[in-house]
């Protein structure tokens, strides 16, 4: 069993990236299989609770209102809305629902008064909670404990090199601030970055190795494939080559043995068997629903058919999936 560390050299990463592809795979492989049911994959769903006008400058970002993306701004959802779609993907078979408001760069006390009822309303149905609603302190983070949520996710995106390539409107420091507040409430933590923003494979080594090195790994991780947005600085960037982005599952799994490694934004552009390779190189869980956010994401039916194609969760789950496909 490989002991979790929390001292990787940036060097080790890069090393790690360097291995022959099938022997990184298979070492990545190994480690999962150690501490995971490989034909496992934990299923969460995502909501868009506020949309629009948020005065940060990411370049990836549809909801920047620094650019001319076509998005319409919206107030923050009704709670019976959110509950009905919440019981929507619950009865879809998510297990835990994600609500974000990432058109805020910070949550006022009195916006977060109107969320702790959308997480208390979440939790009565025995789903497990997440939010993320930018950068917190602690005191706001307590009291996100205090209402019940479970996870709290906020990404560092990409390397502390790279970040001011990508964000100018606040600091790397900063993501790791709000990420210390959230442990120190005890609320489970859930960061990860994106691929495909300009950065080189140092960067990602980079990325990973500021998140292992967390005096505690967190425990979600998503890695998440841009999706290039008409009007953001990053519309015309390079993504990455598929290769590439499986490497960086593999090598999140070998440094991160023991936390979830989500499949997150990007699924659209990846086929059958890329996603297939990345289950085996160790992610172990995937938003459901049609929407991430703003940007689209594969249909309830095709992932369901993707897991039945695969094995994934059992034959219970299959044979379930054959129904609803039948009806």
């Amino acid at each position: 069993m490989i002991k979790a560390r929390n001292d990787w050299k940036l060097d080790e990463i890069k090393a790690l990236f360097e291995i022959p592809f099938n022997d990184l795979l298979f070492k990545a492989h190994s480690i999962h299989r150690e501490n995971f049911d490989p034909n496992q994959v934990q299923v969460s769903s995502l909501l868009n609770i506020k949309t629009g006008a948020c005065p940060e400058d990411c370049s990836y970002c549809s909801q920047s209102s620094k650019y001319d993306t076509g998005l319409e701004r919206e107030k923050l959802m009704e709670i019976d809305e959110v509950l009905q779609q919440a019981q929507n993907a619950k009865n879809k078979g998510a297990t835990r629902f994600c609500m974000g408001a990432a058109a805020w760069r910070n949550p006022t006390d009195k916006s977060l008064d109107k969320v702790i009822p959308m997480i208390q309303g979440v939790k009565a149905m025995g789903m497990e909670t997440c939010v993320t609603l930018g950068m917190l302190s602690p005191k706001q983070a307590s009291t996100l404990k205090e209402a019940g949520l479970d996870y709290y996710n906020h990404n560092i995106d990409t390397s502390k090199e790279n970040y001011p390539n990508v964000i100018t409107s606040r600091t790397f420091q900063d993501r790791l601030d709000t990420l210390a507040a959230v442990k120190d409430a005890n609320i489970s933590v859930c960061s990860g970055g994106i691929l495909g923003m300009g950065e080189t494979e140092t960067d990602r080594a980079s990325m990973l190795q500021s998140l292992a090195n967390l005096e505690q790994h967190p425990d979600s991780v998503p890695i998440n494939l841009l999706v290039p947005i008409p009007g953001t600085p990053f519309e015309n960037i390079k993504p990455p080559s598929e290769s590439e982005f499986v490497r960086t599952i593999a090598v999140a799994r070998i440094l991160m043995p023991k936390s979830v490694v989500r499949l997150s934004a990007g699924r659209l552009d990846m086929g059958e068997g890329m996603q297939a390779l990345c289950f085996f190189a160790g992610a172990n869980s995937i938003f459901y629903g049609e929407q991430l956010l703003t940007t689209d994401n594969p249909t309830v039916a095709n992932d369901k058919l993707l897991f039945s194609r695969l094995g994934i969760n059992g034959e219970d789950y299959q044979q379930s999936v054959a129904q609803e496909l039948t009806l």
